[in-house]
């Protein structure tokens, strides 16, 4: 019986899962994965040499189990895609160490998922500000205009990542979040909800190269980021401490030939130290702008739509309420506008309000969507 070659390059991507070179190199050899499984034992071995340490494992049982496993995760949602498939990623496909192959968990096909937008990375440090929380949504809604419309990538992780991802989905964009495990968990647990609305949006998936059974360590996020990278046309860098993963990842799309940009901060603050770095380096391009980031990016020229503004949005909530609860509002509003990451304390001491007036305030302001507070309090447009 012959071989399925899907069957057989999963195999040999679990089996290398973490030295997808030597599949590659078997594949390159043979001219496909099933070729590797349509020898005897000792010629698979043979081709790996006389002392590898995987000889005697391209077993035919390894080949049994992993059709096995396939057709569980099939049942979650789960797909394998080989890097000899023509709806392989051809970004990653032109580079000099693609993976082996890549899972996949989406309602859409490959082709949609990877062959009809460009790709625009988004990434950035965990430890996010509200500067960049604010900036990483306006670059996304601007992008969400633009004529070419793209699929944003990143890595799904808290800060950056997870805000690129929801920014997206939130503005009709399709996102890619590449996993530093196997497609069967979502790292961090705490992004099931979201890891879930993302595999079930239209051209959006959960990606790895890693086979099921892949735990997120240290040396897992490096090869992540790889992908993230060379899957992109291009990346922005949000915020990053200068020795970030954001930061890596950046330097890696470099490397690869893609564009990069970065959003500049301010001197002093340690998260966009690495921003500056790149920028003052040229290695990334300055963010010139929210009405020119989709030219920047060859998305095409375009002017954004004007919107109600901030203080607009705000007097629209306070109709209906009374003139000292509309002024208060409006007075909290104004405040937070002005100092992005201002406390509830601070705003008190700044307004010479009582807390329980300026915590309603901030509470009615958060529900209808015009700020946002983080763990710490900071309250943000």
């Amino acid at each position: 019986m012959e071989n399925n070659e899907t069957e057989c390059a999963c195999a040999l991507g679990k089996e290398f899962g973490y030295e997808p070179r030597t599949a590659l190199a078997l594949v390159e050899t043979l001219g496909s994965a099933a070729a590797v499984f349509d020898r005897p034992l000792k010629e698979r071995d043979a081709l790996l040499g006389p002392w590898s340490k995987y000889s005697g494992m391209l077993t035919d049982a390894l080949l049994e189990s992993t059709a096995a496993e396939l057709g569980e995760l099939e049942k979650q949602g789960c797909r394998y895609i080989p890097l000899s498939d023509p709806s392989f990623p051809e970004a990653l496909r032109e580079c000099e160490d693609p993976p082996a192959g890549l899972w996949y968990k989406s309602a859409s096909s490959p082709e949609e998922i990877f062959g009809k937008r460009p790709a625009i990375a988004i990434v950035g440090t965990r430890d996010m500000s509200p500067y960049g929380k604010e900036w990483c949504t306006r670059i996304v809604c601007a992008l969400s205009q633009a004529p070419v419309k793209p699929v944003i990538v990143s890595g799904l992780a808290f800060g950056v990542d997870i805000t690129a991802h929801m920014a997206a989905l939130g503005y009709g964009l399709p996102t890619i979040a590449v996993l530093p495990n196997g497609i069967e968990t979502v790292y961090p647990k705490a992004h099931g909800v979201a890891a879930a609305k993302i595999a079930s949006a239209p051209g959006s998936a959960l990606v790895t190269d890693y086979p099921p059974g892949t735990g997120p360590v240290a040396f897992t996020f490096l090869r992540r980021n790889r992908i993230i990278a060379a899957l992109s046309r291009a990346t922005i860098l949000i915020e990053s401490r200068k020795h970030g993963g954001g930061l890596i990842t950046a330097r890696l799309a470099a490397g690869y030939g893609r564009e990069v940009f970065a959003l500049p901060g301010r001197l002093d603050d340690l998260r966009s130290e690495g921003c500056n770095i790149i920028i003052r380096e040229k290695t990334a391009e300055p963010i010139a702008g929210l009405s020119e980031v989709g030219e920047q990016l060859g998305l095409g020229k375009y002017n954004l739509r004007k919107t109600a503004s901030f203080m607009e949005k705000v007097r629209s909530v306070c109709e209906g309420l009374g003139e000292e609860r509309r002024r208060k509002l409006c007075l909290v509003a104004e405040a937070v506008k002005k100092s992005r990451g201002i406390t509830v304390d601070e705003l008190c001491e700044t307004l010479g309000l009582p807390y329980s007036e300026v915590s309603g305030c901030v509470l009615t302001l958060e529900s209808d969507s015009l700020i946002t507070t983080d763990l710490l309090g900071r309250c943000s447009v």
